[in-house]
């Protein structure tokens, strides 16, 4: 908003911002953020936080807004700003909510699965009783801030964590992405999704994956942002995951338990005559060009039994399971059997 903005530069008000920042994230880069608002006048607190599976809960919401009481923003005017991956994004999103009703937020992720899936969309959330994300709410943020020379700092395990949300957008919904993850896959790890000029074999691969994935993303969730339909294709990877991570935390991060939902479905999907063999094939060579997991011992025949009752309970008694149907387009099914999923599980398995 030009007037916003022109009142921003020319008022006499001292700019003040809230920061959180995930306590990693602070040791690189919190002299850079300090700096940046010391050098431009604004009056801030930066929080320093562990943000992390365990540490995800309505306790670290309630630490967070005492410290904004004590520093005391106005709602209307002073974004509280959430800096570090999904998690920390996730927890800063739901103290935003809740204050004075609802306070703006703005996101800025640090890690390859924050820019590609946290980054996107409206929901917030904190870890409860052992269930993952199982409070939280719609507040989208007013601004998401993405700069890809955040992840060169990141470890290549959580470049590849990362890629396994990337993934579930190509085998979704664009074969043009799976086959430049296929192509490059090795490459972006390497580069740590940093655009080099010196590589014209690779074009900026970095920048096309990242940006077709937050497209496709975007497409999917901006008509359906508060999840009135629950037929939903970037639920694909999300069925058994949630039960699976939870369970064998801190075994598998979000990403990796995503994956090994996705290639169990893709068992399924093949079992069911959605996929060739084939096709079935090069997903799964995908997935391990990646450094992917294609498959977890914690994720037992009982437990997807017990994760796909869950999945009906808060699926309108459906369970609107996204499959593949090949390479790049998937649809909804309700009608999987019982007996299809644990021929698929077996398969898997023997695998």
């Amino acid at each position: 908003d030009p007037q916003q903005l022109e009142l921003a530069t020319t008022s006499k008000r001292t700019l003040r911002r809230f920061i959180v920042i995930d306590e990693v994230v602070d040791k690189l880069y919190g002299s850079r953020v300090r700096e940046y608002f010391e050098d431009n006048n604004v009056q801030h607190k930066i929080l320093a936080l562990p943000t992390t599976e365990e540490t995800k809960s309505m306790d670290l919401v309630l630490n967070i807004l005492q410290e904004v009481q004590d520093f005391s923003i106005d709602r209307r005017t002073e974004p509280i700003i959430a800096i570090g991956g999904g998690v920390c994004l996730d927890i800063v999103g739901l103290a935003a909510s809740l204050y004075r009703r609802r306070t703006p937020y703005i996101r800025v992720p640090t890690t390859l699965l924050s820019y590609v899936d946290a980054s996107v969309g409206a929901k917030t959330g904190v870890n409860f009783l052992q269930c993952k994300n199982k409070l939280g709410g719609y507040t989208p943020p007013v601004a998401s801030f993405l700069d890809r020379s955040f992840i060169q700092s990141i470890p290549r395990r959580h470049i590849s964590n990362g890629l396994g949300e990337i993934l579930k957008m190509a085998l979704m919904k664009h074969k043009g992405l799976f086959g430049l993850l296929k192509s490059h896959g090795k490459y972006l790890l390497d580069t740590k999704f940093q655009s080099c000029r010196s590589s014209a074999d690779h074009g900026d691969a970095a920048l096309q994956t990242t940006r077709i994935a937050i497209e496709t993303m975007l497409e999917e969730l901006a008509p359906n942002l508060w999840e009135d339909d629950l037929d939903r294709l970037v639920d694909f990877g999300h069925l058994i995951s949630p039960e699976l991570e939870m369970r064998v935390l801190p075994s598998l991060m979000h990403g990796e338990a995503v994956n090994v939902d996705m290639a169990f479905m893709t068992y399924v999907a093949h079992a069911r005559g959605l996929i060739t063999a084939e096709e079935k094939e090069q997903i799964l060579q995908c997935m391990k060009g990646l450094e992917l997991p294609v498959w977890h011992s914690g994720c037992s025949w009982a437990l997807i039994k017990t994760a796909l009752r869950e999945r009906l309970k808060h699926s309108g008694g459906q369970l609107r399971m996204p499959l593949p149907t090949g390479l790049g387009i998937a649809e909804i099914f309700n009608d999987i059997s019982e007996e299809t999923l644990e021929r698929a599980y077996k398969l898997w398995v023997r695998d």
